[in-house]
């Protein structure tokens, strides 16, 4: 009979969020600390996925997590865990965060039109120009090293922190935070971005 030996580190478990939420809603300060801790990173790397915009991405974390502070006592324990339901509060506040965006871009475009005497907006000119820079950016991303190129994948496209892309890449964490500052350079080198 042969044994599978796990080389991961054992986990330790994580608070008891359902207990933290609970001394939330009796306003524990020390409570939300602990139960922000826990959820901030999902939270964030869930918003970054929806709404791709970094700053963004952190004003909408600090939104929904103020949000749990104020509604704790919405939650109902029979309908589920609590990472779930913040989760969901933080899908719903991405969302409405992309939707208010393009709506401001669409009013924006047709303001614009019409400061422009009717002239009709070049979307054409405007998708070419797209596809050529994500054209660019692929081209640029192929001259990094594997390592490279997975860091930044998972870290901008993915919404991953560090130390999830280390986990993931089975790196240590200075490591990747070294071969992501490199990429960034190369990148921004190959596109030609000012320094």
């Amino acid at each position: 009979m042969s044994h599978v030996v796990s080389l991961a580190p054992p986990r330790r478990p994580g608070p008891d969020l359902r207990e933290l939420l609970s001394r939330v809603v009796r306003g524990d300060q020390e409570a939300f600390a602990a139960l922000y801790d826990a959820v901030a990173g999902p939270v964030l790397g869930l918003v970054r996925r929806v709404v791709r915009d970094a700053a963004q991405s952190e004003e909408v974390a600090q939104e929904v997590l103020l949000e749990v502070w104020r509604t704790a006592a919405r939650y109902r324990a029979e309908r589920g865990e609590v990472l779930p339901w913040v989760l969901t509060i933080a899908h719903r506040r991405a969302v409405d965060r992309v939707r208010s965006a393009q709506a401001a871009a669409d009013r924006d475009r047709r303001a614009a039109a019409a400061s422009h005497g009717g002239s009709p907006y070049d979307e054409v000119a405007e998708q070419v120009e797209g596809r050529l820079e994500r054209e660019q950016v692929r081209r640029c991303l192929r001259t990094l090293t594997e390592l490279q190129r997975e860091s930044l994948t998972l870290a901008y496209y993915r919404g991953y922190s560090y130390p999830e892309v280390a986990q993931v890449l089975g790196a240590p964490l200075g490591t990747v935070k070294t071969r992501m500052r490199d990429a960034l350079i190369r990148m921004r080198d190959c596109l030609g971005v000012g320094a």
